[in-house]
């Protein structure tokens, strides 16, 4: 069986997240993906910066990254992203083994959020 792309899992996980918790809101954090090299640039300029976390939930303070259910691995700038989130900003972060690692982890923490 192959695995699904991690497009696949976050967009299953967005939409999972929006009917289990109507009303919470999450977005996702385009800084990723295959662009023309004059539009990385523009983007880059407005602000776009590599290794922020997919989706953000402003709710919860929760960040997820996304990864493929085998073989993603967190890269150094994702790393450094996640410790500053955590420790220096207070804020959750999931890093979900694809979709159903990721929405076990979210209930976890939706639990603690009440």
């Amino acid at each position: 069986m192959a695995t699904d792309s991690e497009h696949v899992e976050q967009r299953r996980l967005v939409q999972w997240f929006r009917q289990a918790f109507a009303g919470v809101r999450i977005f996702s954090i385009p800084n990723g993906g295959h662009r023309h090299l004059s539009v990385a640039a523009k983007l880059k300029a407005e602000g776009a910066t590599s290794g922020v976390p997919d989706l953000y939930v402003p709710q919860w303070r929760l960040w997820i990254e996304m990864k493929r259910s085998t073989g993603g691995r967190l890269s150094k700038t994702q790393i450094d992203w996640i410790d500053y989130l955590t420790t220096v900003c207070g804020d959750d972060v999931v890093v979900g083994s694809g979709f159903d690692d990721a929405r076990e982890k979210i209930l976890e923490i939706a639990q603690k959020k009440g």
